[in-house]
């Protein structure tokens, strides 16, 4: 099968010619059709964080595709389905975390694309217990980002724990963001989109939201002060630390801001107004399986739609080169065949 592969971290990915994988008694084996690309892709291929992907390694945890073969022990899915592999390829399902329904935090869970080949391939193993399936009137392309951006932007407007008619900021409107926007009107909540390119304050526009900041030509922070009088939560999806600090001041008393992004280091935290105004900061990190299945849920109901464009396998490296430049309007998605 075609794949991409990682040989050494920060050099081009090759376009190979490598063995399909063997199906185990308890996984299943995915046709990719096609398959989004996300920032943690382009962290995984240069090494970024401390715990690195052991080379080499095929990248991509927004694989979509049919199911072609499943092992001899697996009931719950079968040839023909239409699924996704998402980020989160498999936990214990044994320790605290994943017995209270926080599989996302297992300290034995493997990562698609990261600790285990994923979706940049023709093929892709999976496990069954945790794959995501595709709503039938989901096409694949618009289907790919669900099983990370979707996911992951769902579940951190769920953390920031805003009610319908409070307020959001959105920090950041990429791959992610333009997601977000969508998640949150879809919510019942009124947005603030940041951002500091015009294009993508646009792009927030016509997906719904309420106000657009420009952080390059305004404060952010004393504009939705001033408009609004500070937000109810905030998510932050942009991976300029300064953002982070901004968030911390963009919300309300009793606001909670969720951490998404991960640039490297650290950011300062304002401790008197975080105590006197009780902020509440959290992270968040991709979404369990029934956020999974909520946020398939809402693209099948036609409330989310990602905003994406076509390419091919064979322009990974340039995809990569025009994420790094913050030059990618929504989303891209491979087409594998």
């Amino acid at each position: 099968m075609k794949a991409a592969v990682v040989h050494s971290f920060g050099e081009p990915l090759t376009i190979e010619e490598v063995e399909i994988p063997e199906v185990g008694p308890d996984q299943i084996l995915m046709k990719v059709e096609a398959c989004g690309v996300c920032h943690t892709d382009l962290h995984a291929v240069s090494g970024d964080w401390p715990t690195k992907p052991r080379l080499p390694f095929v990248p991509g945890h927004e694989g979509v595709g049919f199911v072609v073969a499943a092992g001899k022990n697996v009931k719950i899915v079968k040839e023909g389905d239409r699924i996704g592999v998402p980020w989160l390829y498999t936990a214990c399902g044994h320790c605290e975390q994943c017995r209270t329904g926080w599989e996302t935090l297992c300290s034995k869970q493997e990562t698609c694309g990261y600790s285990v080949n994923g979706g940049f391939a023709e093929f892709v193993l999976a496990d069954p217990g945790f794959v995501g399936h595709l709503p039938n009137n989901v096409e694949f392309g618009p289907a790919a980002p669900l099983l990370c951006a979707g996911v992951t932007v769902y579940k951190g407007l769920k953390e920031t724990e805003v009610r319908p008619g409070q307020w959001v900021v959105i920090s950041g409107i990429g791959g992610l963001g333009h997601m977000a926007v969508q998640y949150a009107k879809a919510m019942g909540m009124d947005v603030v989109a940041v951002d500091i390119r015009p294009d993508k304050l646009q792009l927030a526009k016509k997906l719904g939201a309420d106000l657009l900041v420009n952080a390059s030509e305004e404060d952010p922070v004393a504009a939705i002060q001033r408009e609004i009088g500070g937000a109810h939560g905030a998510l932050v999806l942009a991976v300029a630390p300064r953002a982070f600090t901004q968030a911390v001041r963009m919300v309300r008393a009793r606001g909670t801001v969720a951490l998404v992004a991960l640039p490297p280091g650290d950011f300062p935290l304002p401790i008197v107004e975080t105590i006197m105004k009780r902020i509440t900061i959290r992270g968040s990190i991709v979404g369990t399986r029934q956020d999974l299945f909520e946020a398939l849920q809402f693209a099948g109901e036609g409330k989310v739609a990602a905003h994406f464009s076509w390419e091919r396998l064979e322009d990974i490296n340039n995809i990569f080169a025009r994420l790094k430049q913050g030059t990618v309007e929504g989303r891209v998605v491979m087409r594998m065949n």
